[in-house]
C-alpha cells in the first residue's frame, strides 16, 4: 500500500462508515430503549417487518457529510496511484460498498437484538467500537504470531476484515488472478455478507420470540 492506495482505503471506510452512521447506527443504538419504554410493542402490531421498520425507522442525514469527502478523497486518491483499474472493477466497487455495508450492518443488529435477553448492555456498543477498529487497517499489517490468528479470525469468523480492505484492493491494487487471494476474498465477501445477513436475521427473530410485551 502506497500513500495514495492508502488514501483509497481511507476513503472506502468513510464511504462504509457514513452509510451505516446515516441508515443504521441511530436505531440499533435506540432499541434497547424502544423495549424500556414498550414502543417495541407498536412496531411489533405494524403490517411491516419487524426488524426492516426497527433498523430504518429514523435517518440521520447529518452522517451524509463524510459520504461526500470519501467521494471527494477517491476521486483525488484515483487521480495520483500509478494504476488505473479495469472498468469491471470500477463496477464492481458499489457491490462490494454493499457488502461491507451489510457485514456491518449484520454485527450491529445481532448486537442491538441481544438487548432483549440482556437489557442495555454498554459493554456491547463498547466492543462493537473495539471490532469496527480492525477494520481500519490493512489486513497485510496482521502477520506474525500474534497477528496472523487475528487476521484469520477477523476475515473467516467475525469478516470484519474484508468490509473495506475487499472494495479497497479491487480498486487500487492490480488484480492477478493467479493469485488466490485476488479472486476468492471477493468471491468470500459476498457469501459473508449474505452469511452474515441470514445469521443476523436468525438472532434477531429468536430474540423476538422472547420477547414480553410491555402491556403482560
Amino acid at each position: 500500500w502506497g500513500k495514495y492506495e492508502f488514501f483509497v482505503f481511507m476513503a472506502t471506510g468513510l464511504l462504509i462508515n457514513s452509510l451505516i452512521q446515516t441508515f443504521f447506527m441511530p436505531n440499533a443504538d435506540e432499541f434497547s430503549d424502544l423495549i424500556r419504554l414498550g414502543n417495541l410493542d407498536f412496531a411489533l402490531l405494524k403490517p411491516i417487518d419487524t426488524q426492516f421498520l426497527v433498523s430504518l425507522r429514523r435517518v440521520h442525514w447529518a452522517g451524509m457529510g463524510n459520504f461526500g469527502f470519501g467521494l471527494l478523497l477517491l476521486a483525488y486518491s484515483l487521480m495520483r496511484i500509478d494504476y488505473t483499474p479495469t472498468l469491471l472493477q470500477c463496477l464492481l466497487y458499489p457491490l462490494y460498498i454493499a457488502c461491507g455495508v451489510a457485514i456491518m450492518y449484520s454485527l450491529m443488529i445481532s448486537l442491538a437484538a441481544t438487548s432483549i435477553w440482556l437489557g442495555r448492555n454498554q459493554t456491547l456498543y463498547d466492543f462493537w467500537f473495539y471490532i469496527v477498529n480492525f477494520g481500519r487497517y490493512p489486513m497485510e499489517i496482521f502477520d506474525g504470531t500474534y497477528g496472523a490468528p487475528l487476521r484469520w479470525f477477523f476475515t473467516f469468523i467475525v469478516p470484519i476484515l474484508v468490509v473495506v480492505n475487499v472494495p479497497a484492493r479491487l480498486l487500487a491494487l492490480p488484480v492477478h488472478p493467479e493469485h488466490f487471494e485476488d479472486w476468492f476474498l471477493p468471491l468470500f465477501a459476498v457469501v459473508a455478507a449474505i452469511v452474515s445477513l441470514i445469521v443476523s436475521r436468525m438472532i434477531f427473530q429468536a430474540a423476538l420470540t422472547s420477547y414480553r410485551s410491555a402491556s403482560s
